[in-house]
């Protein structure tokens, strides 16, 4: 069963490009994940459906409403701008993995 890995932006448009890139990159390293980008008001409604939330950095400042809507059960990370602005799939990829409980 595919792990699912939801990235939540300010519009949900700017992390569409990163989306495509991680999803190429999943798929060239067989890796079993689905990978979805929505605006982070539509992102709070999906945290129970997801097994890791990603920011986009310019919505860090929502973190800890995704933790307190979580309550612990998976975990949320801000990407990191650099890799975030380089479009950097795989290393985002491998944190969206390490993340995973």
């Amino acid at each position: 069963m595919a792990r699912k890995i939801l990235l939540c932006c300010a519009a949900g448009m700017s992390t569409s490009l990163l989306v495509t890139k991680m999803k190429q990159d999943a798929a060239a390293r067989n890796l079993d994940v689905e990978i979805e980008a929505l605006p982070i008001n539509e992102g709070l409604d999906k945290v129970d459906q997801v097994d890791v939330i990603l920011l986009g950095p310019q919505v860090g400042y929502a973190k800890g409403n995704f933790e307190k809507a979580i309550n612990g059960r998976i975990n949320v990370s801000v990407i990191p701008m650099a890799d975030y602005g380089r479009m950097n799939a795989k290393k985002i990829n491998d944190e969206a993995i390490a993340l995973m409980k």
